[in-house]
């Protein structure tokens, strides 16, 4: 139940890491499911990553463009205009009460 619970909390913001991911630079599918292990410290498939990639850039949040890397070629994702706004909305919603609930959630006091 403990391990469902986290799953599932973290699964929930999957498609905004990958946003923000996106939006520091460029990146690979692969070194996203990387980075997104390294960030949450959970496991990422690339069968659970790839589809939610494919969902943001089909809504047009995301690009991708094809990149020759030696004798192989990779696939960059990038955040777009429309990505970086939908971002923004997330970061103030965030930025509402919500955020005083995930201060005293992380045990961080108010610095008022």
């Amino acid at each position: 139940m403990e391990k469902d619970l986290i799953r599932t909390t973290v699964r929930g913001f999957n498609r905004a890491i990958i946003l923000w991911l996106v939006s520091q630079e460029p990146m690979s599918g692969y070194r996203i499911v990387k980075e997104m292990k390294r960030l949450t410290g959970q496991s990422f498939h690339p069968g659970t990553v790839y589809p939610l990639l494919y969902e943001l850039e089909e809504k047009g949040f995301t690009v991708s463009k094809w990149m020759q890397r030696g004798r192989r070629r990779i696939n960059y994702y990038s955040i777009t205009e429309e990505g970086t706004k939908l971002l923004e909305r997330l970061r103030e919603l965030f930025e509402m009460p919500v955020q005083e609930v995930l201060k005293d959630f992380l045990g961080e006091t108010s610095a008022e």
